[in-house]
């Protein structure tokens, strides 16, 4: 079972695009983050050639997040559980899918320690792990993956960055990463390949991806059974090359059956 999460930063501006990397890559199960569509913009029809179901969660201009499956989607939850204060932005999305409950998530970027956006984050972060908890448990095959806007260590961070970044790096994000590990998960790619330097996103400007100047930011979070089915994990950075690619190469685990 392979299993991708993917910042597609626009899914219209990227359609052709993602279109000729599901023919190459078969995935079976692919989350994506910033579609930034509405719900009737959303397109099923293409994938639906390509042999997926899909389901999304958008809101226009910003944010949505989606699953495509050809595993099946089964017992979809848009946002958080009930129960749990509801999130104004469509940043997660839930699914069962080849049996293993997969939620797809852009979590809050932060901003800045003294926005208010940060606080948000954190907020945000502490209603996914109450997600969880109404909706799973850690005992079943589950998936949390996305676009966590949190590079889990500092070699996850190119080194020049480390001393001007006040988001994504600090004590009380990576706490809320230790919170879900402490749930019941584990960081699959970095399971694999815990060596620095392995980064799954690069800024636009001043040649950063060619410059090997970026981050690990997208990360697939399995629970005990996952990761012992753990066989592959590449970040495709060929996704990342040639014209109007996303800031954000696609992160793919494959799974044995």
């Amino acid at each position: 079972m392979r299993v991708v999460t993917w910042n597609v930063n626009s899914l219209k501006a990227r359609s052709e695009r993602v279109r000729e990397w599901f023919e190459m890559v078969q995935p079976d199960v692919v989350c994506f983050q910033e579609t930034k569509m509405a719900d009737e913009a959303f397109p099923h029809l293409m994938f639906s050639e390509l042999g997926y179901e899909s389901v999304h969660h958008g809101q226009g201009r910003w944010n949505g997040v989606a699953i495509v499956s050809r595993v099946g989607i089964d017992d979809v939850v848009n946002g958080f559980a009930d129960g749990i204060e509801p999130d104004t932005d469509a940043r997660l999305i839930t699914a069962t899918c080849g049996g293993v409950r997969i939620t797809s998530v852009y979590v809050p970027n932060g901003r800045d320690v003294d926005d208010p956006h940060y606080a948000y984050k954190l907020s945000w972060l502490d209603r996914l792990v109450e997600h969880l908890n109404r909706d799973t448990s850690a005992d079943r095959d589950v998936i949390v993956t996305g676009d966590f806007n949190i590079a889990p260590t500092d070699d996850d961070i190119y080194e020049t960055a480390r001393k001007r970044m006040t988001t994504h790096v600090t004590p009380a994000e990576r706490q809320r990463l230790a919170d879900l590990e402490q749930w019941g998960m584990h960081d699959l790619f970095h399971h694999l390949y815990p060596a620095a330097g392995l980064y799954s996103w690069w800024d636009y400007r001043h040649g950063d991806f060619h410059q090997g100047r970026g981050l690990r930011i997208d990360l697939v979070l399995g629970t005990t059974s996952v990761r012992d089915r753990l066989q592959w994990a590449v970040v495709d950075r060929n996704a990342r090359k040639g014209e109007s690619p996303s800031d954000h190469a696609p992160v793919v685990v494959d799974l044995a059956d």
